[in-house]
Parts: C-alpha cells; structure tokens; sequence
C-alpha cells in the first residue's frame, strides 16, 4: 500500500462486523445462507415472471425489475463481507472501493424509485382499474423504469465523482462495504461540498418517493374504505400488503443509517441496520411477494408440474 503525507493512498482496510476472531467462521456461514437464499429467491422470481405470460403485467414487470436490482446489489456487497471473514486482512482497492460505492448507490436508488412505481401502478390498479390497462400502458412502464435509472446513474455518478476528488489520511473504514458516511469520516480535506450533496439527494429522493408513496396509498384506502364488498376490501388489502411491507422495510432501515446522527454507538447501531436494507431485505422481498401472492404461487406451481411432467 501507497500512503504517503497522507496524500495518495491504493487501498482501503474495511473494518467489518466484528474483530471477535471467534465470530467470523459463524458469521460467515450465516451471510452466505442468507446470499444463497437471495440470488435463489430473486433469480427464481426473475425466471418464473419471464417465463409465464399471465405474469406480463405492469405489477410483475416492476416486480422483475425489483428482483433484478435486488439481486445485483446485493451481490455488490455479499462476497466482498463473505471473503473478509475467512482472510486475516480486510482489504480492498481505491478503485474497488469507488466501484463498489458507484453500483451501491445506483442499485438502492433504482429501487427507491421502483417501489414508488410500484405504488403509483397500485394506485391506479384500485381507484381506476376500468383505465388500468389505459393509464398503465408498456410505454409509460418502460418510462418509468428508464427515469429510474437514469436518476440513479446520474446520482451515483455525482456521489463517486465527488468523492475522487478527497484526500483521505486513513485507511481504516469502519464498515463492512464502502459507504458514503464512514469514507467522509477519512477524509483530510472539506467534505463540506459532499455533506450537502447527501442531503440533497437523500433528501429529494426519499421525500419525492415517500410522498408519493403515502399520496397513492391516501388514495387507495379512500377507495377501500368505500368499497362496499368485504370481499373486494379484503383483495384491495391484500394486492397492497406485500407492497407495504417492502416499503416499510426498506425505509425504516435506510432512514436508521442516514437520519441519524454519526457517533461512536450511532456507528455500530448504523452497521447492524445497513445490513438489514443491504442484506436481508433483498432476502425478504422474494419471499415477501411469492408468499402473499396468489398469481406468484400459482405460477410457480404450474412450472413446477410442467417440469416434472
């Protein structure tokens, strides 16, 4: 390793989980069942909603797209964890650094603003399903989609871009992945520019997503409220339970990390509640929507039966 006046530096030591040498065998093994659960629950969902055309609607074109960047953020983290509990040196490069900090921040934004189209397509779904197919047309989907990547590559590209230009004058990130706060904590020079890009991002983005998260549910539960049928209430709530769970998931952890202010104990409560919307919600999701969803099971099963027979 290059660290000289604390001027130019070519890797980074990730403190990780733990320094109990006792708990990284366990540990280790635990995190690689809950991957393994992940890219099995995710990749599943990704094949069984390509591969059954009763599923090629705007709900589970959304749901592909959530299953996809779940699995791809997590495997930006996941194997990075899982190799620093079996090595005595948790090492990474500046570069893998950088490169891991870029796709985090792109795959967390797409889904912020997947699960607000997912509640937008809900939304329409129940207080307009005679305009659903209309209002819910293959083109504004795809648009949707496009614009969520696309913010989420500009603001990835502006998070990484920013953080180049820092002189860091340790190598100790007290983290277990390369995340934004514990590599400003590094840094001897003004974070100042970086700090307020946070807050910006952070803030428009979870504020446009929530907003329209909780004006889209405001809505649909006026609708359900006026339903008169228990029978169609119970279906309302029902399409929107595994919505909600999700959402609840994943902003409550996420607004654990980045709402609260740093400090030694806040920094090790923030790593536990990272690898909540990091690690285990991608784990949950799958398992979230296959479980409570009659279309997603009954899919499954027909695959099931067609492979066998």
């Amino acid at each position: 390793m290059t660290f000289e006046n604390g001027t130019f530096l070519t890797e980074f030591i990730l403190v990780g989980l733990t320094d109990q040498p006792e708990l990284q065998i366990p540990l280790f093994f635990v995190f690689l069942i809950i991957y393994m659960v992940t890219a099995l629950g995710n990749l599943s969902m990704i094949t069984l909603i390509g591969h059954n055309s009763n599923l090629h609607t705007p709900m589970y074109f959304f749901l592909f797209n959530l299953s996809f960047i779940d699995f791809c953020y997590s495997s930006v983290l996941t194997p990075k964890m899982l190799m620093n509990f079996v090595v005595k040196k948790n090492i990474i490069s500046y570069g893998g650094c950088m490169t891991q900090l870029f796709f985090y921040c792109f795959f967390v934004i797409s889904e912020l603003y997947v699960l607000m189209s997912m509640a937008y397509d809900r939304y329409v779904a129940i207080c307009n399903p005679l305009l659903y197919n209309i209002a819910m047309s293959p083109k504004l989907c795809s648009c949707l989609m496009l614009g969520s990547y696309l913010m989420a590559f500009s603001d990835a590209m502006a998070h990484t871009g920013l953080m180049l230009k820092l002189t860091f004058c340790d190598v100790n990130i007290n983290d277990y992945f390369c995340d934004i706060l514990p590599l400003l904590q590094l840094s001897c020079t003004s974070t100042y520019v970086n700090e307020l890009l946070v807050f910006i991002v952070v803030g428009i983005n979870v504020t446009l997503s929530i907003l329209n998260i909780f004006i889209s549910y405001g809505f649909i539960l006026s609708s359900i409220l006026k339903m008169k049928s228990n029978e169609g209430r119970s279906k309302a709530f029902s399409t929107c339970s595994s919505h909600i769970i999700a959402v609840s998931l994943f902003f409550g952890s996420g607004a654990f990390v980045y709402f609260k202010p740093s400090s030694a104990g806040s920094m090790h409560e923030g790593k536990i509640s990272s690898i909540f919307y990091t690690i285990v919600v991608p784990m949950m999701n799958p398992l979230i929507y296959s479980l409570r969803n009659k279309d997603v099971t009954v899919a499954l099963r027909k695959t099931l039966t067609r492979r066998n027979f």
